[in-house]
């Protein structure tokens, strides 16, 4: 496997960071997931915007232009043969000393890896996620925007291990005022009477690239969407539910808390989203 460091195409074994950079010692940088389908990078351009969007929220200087990571995203995945797989783009502030202050770093690091993923088994497409809610709540919009991609996720790798321990394929998120924010990685919709919710973005969630798309899709089908505030008593009482996220893609969940959704199988307008966006995927994005 071939790693883009920093300008250069390294092997896997080579492609190492400083024990001194910011982005291992305090979680300072940012990163984007990006997906590429048959010889096409699906958003390729959203995705390094949002990038570029993440560091001027946290004042991280990128060292190359947009066209240059868009470039360098290309470049990374056909340097490892690859047609359908994932990208890891990570900017870190760099090395710099111990402490706080971003001042002793002043060269950033660019870290592109293209891979294989499957976030969650093919079958769970087919039969949907069983979720908990989980313990650990997101953190407030006022400490950190949630439209920030940090590399700090340790708040949904808390969340991710309590799911995980109680036995559920995802873990469901709230905020501090008890309203559904999203799952552990993943935007979520939900399907009630013939339409579409899913949680407005102030209650502190990442406006997903994939969620738009969804929503995209839904008013194709004809479904109303509606960004709304959402508990829990609106999953459990919904006709239908289905999970967003770049990793994930779009996939059903059929249970809450034990309380089965809807019929607790896939419904009609989730799988026609699941067709659909694989439609999209396949057939839409950057040439490679």
């Amino acid at each position: 496997m071939q790693i883009y460091v920093d300008g250069h195409l390294v092997p896997e074994e080579d492609a190492t960071v400083s024990v001194f950079d910011h982005g291992l010692l305090y979680g300072d940088g940012i990163f984007e997931g990006i997906r590429f389908y048959s010889g096409r990078v699906f958003k390729l351009e959203e995705h390094i915007s949002r990038l570029y969007d993440s560091a001027k929220a946290i004042l991280l200087d990128i060292p190359i232009s947009a066209t240059e990571m868009l470039e360098a995203v290309l470049t990374t995945v056909r340097a490892n043969q690859l047609s359908d797989g994932y990208v890891r783009l990570v900017v870190t502030r760099g090395k710099g000393s111990l402490g706080l202050s971003p001042k002793s770093c002043p060269n950033p690091s660019v870290i592109i890896i293209a891979a294989n993923i499957a976030l969650y088994p093919e079958e769970k497409y087919s039969t949907g996620l069983k979720l908990i809610t989980c313990p650990t709540r997101r953190p407030t919009p006022a400490s950190l925007s949630p439209m920030v991609k940090s590399l700090n996720y340790l708040n949904n790798v808390m969340a991710k291990i309590e799911a995980q321990a109680s036995g559920a394929d995802e873990g469901l998120m709230l905020n501090e005022q008890g309203y559904v924010t999203e799952c552990t990685g993943d935007n979520l919709f939900i399907i009630k009477n013939g339409k579409a919710f899913t949680p407005h973005v102030s209650a502190g969630m990442l406006q997903g690239i994939t969620r738009d798309t969804a929503i995209e899709i839904l008013t194709e089908l004809g479904v109303a969407v509606s960004q709304e505030t959402l508990t829990r008593y609106d999953i459990f009482t919904a006709d239908e539910c289905f999970l967003t996220g770049t990793a994930a893609e779009v996939i059903p969940a059929v249970e809450l808390d034990q309380r089965r959704i809807g019929a607790g199988e896939p419904g009609p307008i989730t799988r026609r989203c699941v067709e659909r966006y694989r439609e999209i995927v396949n057939s839409q994005g950057t040439s490679i």
